[in-house]
């Protein structure tokens, strides 16, 4: 009796150990989880603030209004990062692919934000990249340019001086996102994402992509990618055409004031890139699952149907 009792104590002194070890661990790993999403969510609140930051003379009710819409984007990027299966941002465990996006974005309202602030008022750092986005505007104006494009965007009332200025932040947010995609690309080659020696979830890396909707994954894969790498090529060239086509253009005084020309230019240059690398990031994903298929059906091949004959008629006679 003395030592069934003692084994009985034992026991549930173990199982109390395993439930508080089991709790710790719990605890930890959702405070890591969330800390990060905090990170994630304080920068997402920096690049919607920028501009108003940057961007000298804006009202109360603008600065309102930006922090309204930082503190909802900032929540929606927390909530996302914080559950254990994301529904709207893709590629959750992809570092290189948000990272640069990221970067990327912030890069165009920051520098966009100083040129535009550079007409109101002069610095030394705006009219750097003043100087900077003249060249590059100049550059890339060529005719049937993205760039030249975008200024076909603006009305007949536009000015010469108005037309230059869109010209600027264009031709500076479309060269940022060239940048940004050669180094997209030389990153993935370098660092080699994703890795087939690690573990990678597809469902959680894209949540908007059903793989119960028909056809093979690799094939759907591909072919996404391939829409994808179309879609964002043509963008550039399409969103000004299908302005200027459907509407008489955009009112040159709506156009270039300072908040819509920076969002205007920065989404603008930002989309095709994004589309681009998401067909990159898809792609690279089903070379992957490829990967790993070919390296299972070899391992699969390596076994002798005659061992699994064997194993079978043993497990027949259990």
């Amino acid at each position: 009796m003395a030592n069934g009792t003692a084994w009985i104590e034992a026991l549930r002194s173990k199982l109390r150990l395993t439930a508080v070890i089991s709790t710790d661990g719990w605890a930890r790993t959702w405070l890591s989880r969330a800390m990060a999403a905090a990170v994630r969510a304080f920068l997402v609140m920096i690049l919607i603030v920028a501009p108003s930051v940057i961007l000298p003379g804006i009202g109360t009710d603008t600065k309102q209004i930006v922090a309204l819409l930082a503190l909802f984007g900032g929540a929606l990027v927390f909530f996302e990062y914080n559950a254990v299966y994301p529904s709207l941002i893709e590629f959750r465990d992809g570092a290189p692919y948000n990272r640069i996006r990221y970067l990327m974005m912030l890069t165009i309202v920051v520098v966009l934000s100083s040129i535009v602030a550079d007409l109101e008022a002069s610095t030394t750092v705006s009219r750097f990249f003043h100087a900077i986005g003249l060249v590059i505007g100049a550059s890339l104006d060529f005719p049937y340019s993205p760039v030249r494009l975008a200024s076909y965007m603006l009305d007949d009332s536009a000015t010469a001086a108005q037309i230059v200025q869109v010209k600027i932040a264009a031709a500076t947010a479309y060269l940022i996102s060239l940048f940004s995609l050669a180094l997209f690309v030389i990153v993935l080659k370098l660092v080699g994402w994703p890795s087939t020696k690690s573990a990678f979830n597809v469902w959680v890396n894209l949540p908007t992509f059903e793989p119960t909707a028909g056809g093979d994954v690799v094939d759907r894969l591909v072919r996404d990618s391939h829409m994808n790498l179309a879609v964002g090529f043509l963008l550039p060239f399409v969103i000004p055409a299908a302005v200027a086509l459907l509407t008489s253009g955009v009112p040159a005084e709506t156009l270039t004031s300072p908040q819509t020309l920076i969002w205007a230019m920065a989404l603008w240059a930002y989309m095709p890139a994004a589309l681009i690398m998401r067909a990159v990031a898809m792609a690279r994903i089903a070379d992957m699952i490829r990967i790993k298929r070919a390296a299972k059906l070899a391992v699969l091949g390596a076994i002798e149907p005659s061992k699994l004959d064997h194993d079978d008629d043993e497990d027949d006679d259990l």
